[in-house]
């Protein structure tokens, strides 16, 4: 399965919403807090609001990434997922190609817990994520 078919385009709520979900469920567990509700609804919001992008292949969602915009200054990349049966296609690689194009003079970095996929297409660390803990 070659990738040269991929058609990636921005998000478009009422046509991917079902579809982009069905491939964050088959993920299971790891993917559940965009999926459970009441979080499905937050998230679909989060979609609308986000730079999102989806990729197609042969009319099947196969992949998608969740950006956001620092006003401005730097993109972050919150999501990038492309299904399991599709992967080793270069699609994840065509969905960031995407946001460096449409913003060619931004800072781009992607939050991660997968490091060896970014690693092997050669993007470098820089800095650390930490979670501030609330006080009880």
């Amino acid at each position: 399965m070659g990738s040269s078919n991929i058609e990636i385009r921005k998000y478009n709520p009422s046509l991917d919403f079902d579809r982009l979900m069905a491939v964050i469920e088959s993920e299971g567990e790891a993917w559940s807090e965009y999926s459970s509700r009441p979080n499905r609804e937050k998230y679909k919001i989060s979609l609308a609001k986000s730079i999102t992008y989806v990729a197609y292949l042969s009319h099947t969602l196969c992949g998608y990434s969740r950006s956001i915009d620092d006003f401005g200054f730097t993109i972050y990349v919150c999501d990038l997922l492309v299904n399991k049966q599709y992967r080793g296609n270069a699609i994840g690689q065509q969905l960031l190609e995407c946001i460096t194009e449409d913003f060619p003079n931004r800072d781009i970095y992607v939050m991660s817990d997968v490091d060896d996929y970014y690693r092997k297409l050669g993007y470098k660390i820089e800095g650390s994520l930490f979670q501030v803990i609330k006080p009880q």
